[in-house]
């Protein structure tokens, strides 16, 4: 029987592919977007009914390519009829719109949505969305902005591709550099949300993780010189290694401290870090090598008392200075706890209060850890029950729960 957690994972997985191909195909990205929209919602409440069928990825393609001849018909008035009109000639109805096999146009779409026309917050927003699958909920939260802005933000940003006649083919050299920062940073948000989702009864999204390192070792393919390319694989690897140990038997949430370390990913332990040591004073120094690095020290250590944790922290105040983020000085508190004790962690909390994470659980959950390792009980319930009543996660809330039940027992 076909679940709706199983056509959601293969609406996920087909989404962009169906919508490079009837970009590639008919030129419009606002109106292919909005058709794949369509057919994802067909899909969803037909597929449970009805099962997958044959040919899933052929399937949308067909049904958004109908849902855009409708557009076509209803609206011959608009200039979007006229961009598409010829590229439709002869497709009836009925017609099923030919899938190309063996061609991924994840790429292609990728620097689309980071085209030079669309403000950087709206690139990755918009890429999250059509190559990455995450909802404008998602992304909202990755932002830290209220969902309606994120979804005037999304709409904004495809009609701007569309007034900038963008083609959908990948740009020329000098502009593709350009536009690999912000394509770098969505695979790393996209990333993210797979590893530890913002939302949801599962902790992990590993569907959007694989994603994630898949668009990244095909960067990495085109572009094998540049250090931040790798860093960001690296990164990615090394990571997601913990992965297989970050639950417990009921989906329940691991600490680092408590995971069991043997069972963590030895081969992309090994690949991340050789791409770690491979591009380290080779190129020029940018935050994914640097977190990348950090990422390493943790792989390497047997446990978490013999990690290198001044080593850490000095790198995190390198982070801080390369590329200023409140998410890094969080990271460095719990460095700077575990090299000069708890005191000095919760002393550069301080700096985050009333910030962009003010209204988060990362922060309070941060603070109560410490609060926890400095022996203030009463205070680290509170922020532990504060932290889990911020997040969306309900493996993060059982287990901050926990923490806090265990404490005031």
């Amino acid at each position: 029987m076909t679940t709706t957690k199983d056509v959601e994972g293969l609406l996920r997985e087909n989404a962009p592919q169906v919508l490079g191909a009837l970009t590639r195909r008919y030129g419009n990205f606002d109106a292919c977007e909005d058709a794949l929209q369509e057919a994802l919602l067909a899909a969803a409440r037909q597929w449970v009914e009805d099962g997958v069928p044959d040919n899933p990825r052929g399937w949308l393609v067909t049904v958004a390519a109908r849902r855009l001849v409708d557009e076509v018909r209803a609206e011959a008035a608009r200039r979007r009829r006229e961009d598409t009109a010829a590229a439709l000639a002869g497709l009836g109805p009925e017609a099923p719109a030919p899938e190309p096999r063996g061609v991924d146009d994840s790429l292609t779409l990728l620097f689309l949505c980071c085209h030079p026309a669309v403000t950087p917050a709206s690139q990755v927003a918009l890429t999250l969305r059509a190559v990455g699958g995450l909802t404008t909920a998602q992304i909202a939260a990755a932002f830290l902005v209220p969902e309606p802005t994120m979804a005037a933000r999304i709409s904004r940003a495809k009609q701007q591709i569309r007034a900038a006649g963008a083609r959908f083919e990948l740009p020329p050299d000098p502009e593709r550099s350009a536009r690999l920062a912000v394509v770098l940073h969505v695979l790393y948000l996209i990333f993210n949300e797979g590893y530890t989702a913002t939302s949801g009864d599962d902790l992990t999204r590993p569907d959007l993780a694989a994603e994630a390192i898949r668009l990244a070792r095909m960067v990495h393919r085109r572009l094998p010189e540049d250090g931040e390319v790798a860093g960001l694989l690296a990164l990615m690897l090394l990571t997601d290694a913990r992965r297989p140990a970050r639950t417990g038997p009921g989906g329940e949430l691991v600490p680092l401290a408590e995971q069991d370390r043997g069972r963590w990913d030895a081969a992309a332990i090994a690949e991340g870090s050789a791409l770690v040591t491979a591009v380290l004073g080779h190129a020029a120094l940018g935050p994914y090598q640097l977190q990348a690095a950090i990422a390493a020290l943790h792989d390497d250590a047997a446990d978490t008392a013999s990690t290198d944790w001044p080593q850490i922290a000095q790198l995190y105040a390198v982070l801080e200075h390369v590329a200023p983020n409140p998410v890094v000085t969080l990271n460095r508190a719990v460095a700077v706890a575990m090299v000069d004790g708890p005191a000095a962690g919760l002393a550069l909390l301080t700096e985050l209060d009333g910030g962009p994470l003010a209204g988060q659980h990362r922060l309070p959950a941060v603070r109560a850890h410490l609060l926890e390792r400095a022996g203030d009980v009463a205070g680290a319930v509170e922020n532990y029950r504060l932290a889990a009543q911020r997040t969306a996660s309900a493996p993060e809330r059982r287990y901050l729960l926990a923490r806090a039940d265990r404490l005031g027992k």
